[in-house]
């Protein structure tokens, strides 16, 4: 048993766990899957197709940005959003990676 990660979690962590708490909620779902490859789409955009006050839809686009799934791009008086893929890929590719490290560290003990 690893109980020294009861007391000192991997600093990698943190902006995984980050990044599947926001996902874990399905207004940032949607939002996410609003995009197009390569697209940029504006606040006033997502605010107008989310059935949200501004003020939630603020909070949600904040989560994202604070994670570093979203890229927030000032033009002009509004702003744009676009995804940041490589963070969510790299998230994933590091859980992969210690699960498939456990899977063999498995393996090898049970033979």
């Amino acid at each position: 048993m690893n109980r020294h990660y009861l007391t000192n979690m991997p600093s990698e962590w943190d902006k995984i766990a980050q990044i599947f708490a926001a996902l874990g909620d399905e207004t940032r779902q949607k939002i996410l899957l609003l995009f197009e490859p390569g697209e940029s789409i504006s606040r006033k955009t997502i605010s107008e197709l989310l059935p949200l006050s501004q003020t939630a839809v603020a909070h949600h686009l904040t989560t994202l940005v604070r994670t570093g799934l979203l890229i927030p791009a000032r033009h002009g008086k509004e702003i744009y959003y676009t995804l940041d893929l490589e963070r969510l890929i790299d998230a994933l590719d590091q859980v992969r990676i210690y699960a498939a490290d456990m899977l063999e560290k498995t393996k090898e003990l049970s033979s």
